[in-house]
């Protein structure tokens, strides 16, 4: 899943390049964009130095769309798509036109969108389009299908409580926007998937499955004439439709505050987070820059005091995670129970320290790293994809390759030190654990800075 999905990962990178390097980056990152008279809009990135295609059809439709008693839906509603059509009936119909060539097929559920997507060998990657373009548009929803995948929907959510890394980040997503869309998990409750109806689900296509409120972007060796003609073809009777928005956030967390969960475990899970910024924000880039210094490498702040000179932890990063108008800045770890207030006490101190700016060295290496992993992760052309549909559907706009490199290009050390004022405030401050705690009041002490 994208942006606040409850899957977390932490990526080190390590480099046989000194981060003080300075490099030149071709940043040259062509795309096309079209829009169809029912509103789609169609974005193709030319991609000539691969023989993979890969299609995402990307929709504004999930959890920050969804009623309390419509929570899962749009998860349940994902699995749904790949049950049959009526040209394809059986779950197999759909996945073997891809797979029996030796593609990839799969679908994903985030707060504010839903991907549906593909990977294929050039030769092939017009039949990924068609299959994605047939389930978008004419699910069939059999009432025994649904009550099927309810079942498998149900054993997902279990499986995320007994995670516990998981379900730290569930908790701290409820503890940081408390009693509102986005602080619910993204699979919804038990109780709320057993009881959604096969009309909510008819009524939510007919609703958000619409031209205007749908991206398809494809990467690779392609054209985008081509590309766009056949979309056209597929989907040009699909409604432009009126979509429902999202619900808006509410800045309600009085913080630091402390949501624990007892787990009879050999380590205690940590998660901390503060608001952060949106997509539009223009301190983001800024933020991206203090994140990766406070613990965005082997070589950061947290990763430095917490594990190498003092051996509390395995591991310990931070991210950031920015939506449409909102974002987070989190930070997880696993620790022994018994030496979980000092890794604590560690990480509020370069919290604090953090808030009075980073050096210039700093400021040029996390930049460095930073247009490192973003060149890095824009090689394979699903991630290209990934982005280029992800921006247009939620920002509205697409920013280049060129765009951001220049943008961490220009952030200042002022600019850091500015946005570490704004976000880094306990009051502003959500922590979740899952671990064999009994008594979390220590834990909320140890979070005043």
């Amino acid at each position: 899943m994208l942006l606040l999905s409850v899957n977390r990962a932490k990526h080190f990178l390590l480099s046989t390049m000194p981060l003080t390097t300075a490099v030149e980056f071709d940043t040259s990152s062509a795309y096309q964009r079209t829009t169809l008279a029912n509103g789609i809009r169609v974005i193709t990135s030319s991609m000539t130095h691969t023989k993979a295609v890969s299609v995402v059809f990307l929709v504004g439709a999930g959890s920050r769309y969804e009623t309390d008693d419509e929570a899962g839906v749009s998860h349940l509603f994902e699995h749904m798509l790949f049950k049959g059509t009526p040209s394809r009936p059986r779950p197999r119909d759909i996945s073997g036109v891809v797979e029996s060539v030796g593609g990839t097929i799969n679908a994903f559920t985030d707060r504010e969108c839903t991907g549906y997507w593909c990977r294929m060998a050039l030769p092939h990657y017009r039949s990924g389009v068609e299959v994605l373009a047939d389930i978008i548009k004419s699910p069939l929803f059999r009432e025994s299908d649904i009550v099927q995948e309810k079942h498998v929907v149900l054993e997902e959510i279990r499986a995320t409580h007994d995670s516990p890394g998981a379900l730290a980040g569930m908790l701290l997503d409820s503890a940081l926007w408390p009693d509102q869309a986005l602080g619910r998990d993204i699979a919804g409750t038990i109780e709320s998937v057993e009881a959604i109806p096969r009309e909510v689900m008819i009524d939510y296509h007919r609703e958000q499955y619409v031209g205007c409120n749908i991206v398809v972007c494809v990467a690779g060796n392609i054209e985008h004439d081509e590309v766009v003609d056949q979309i056209d073809e597929l989907l040009s009777d699909l409604p432009r439709g009126e979509p429902r928005g999202m619900f808006p956030y509410d800045d309600n967390l009085v913080g630091p505050s402390v949501t624990g969960g007892r787990r009879d475990l050999e380590q205690l899970h940590m998660a901390l987070a503060f608001k952060g910024v949106g997509m539009n924000d223009r301190r983001r880039t800024a933020l991206r820059i203090m994140t990766v210094v406070l613990g965005g490498s082997m070589s950061s702040r947290l990763f430095e005091e917490v594990r190498e000179k003092r051996g509390l932890v395995y591991g310990i990063g931070s991210s950031m995670h920015s939506l449409t108008d909102c974002g987070v800045v989190d930070i997880h770890t696993g620790v022994e129970p018994p030496r979980a207030i000092e890794a604590l006490s560690v990480i509020v101190d370069e919290l604090a320290k953090i808030r009075d700016g980073i050096t210039e060295e700093e400021l040029s290496d996390a930049r460095e790293l930073a247009k490192g992993r973003l060149l890095l992760g824009m090689e394979e052309s699903r991630a290209v994809a990934n982005d280029l549909a992800a921006q247009e559907l939620l920002r509205g706009s697409v920013e280049t390759l060129d765009d951001r490199i220049k943008s961490l290009d220009a952030v200042t050390l002022e600019d850091v030190r500015m946005v570490a004022s704004d976000v880094v405030i306990s009051d502003k401050l959500a922590m979740s654990a899952v671990g064999p705690v009994r008594d979390w009041s220590e834990f909320g002490r140890a979070l005043d800075f």
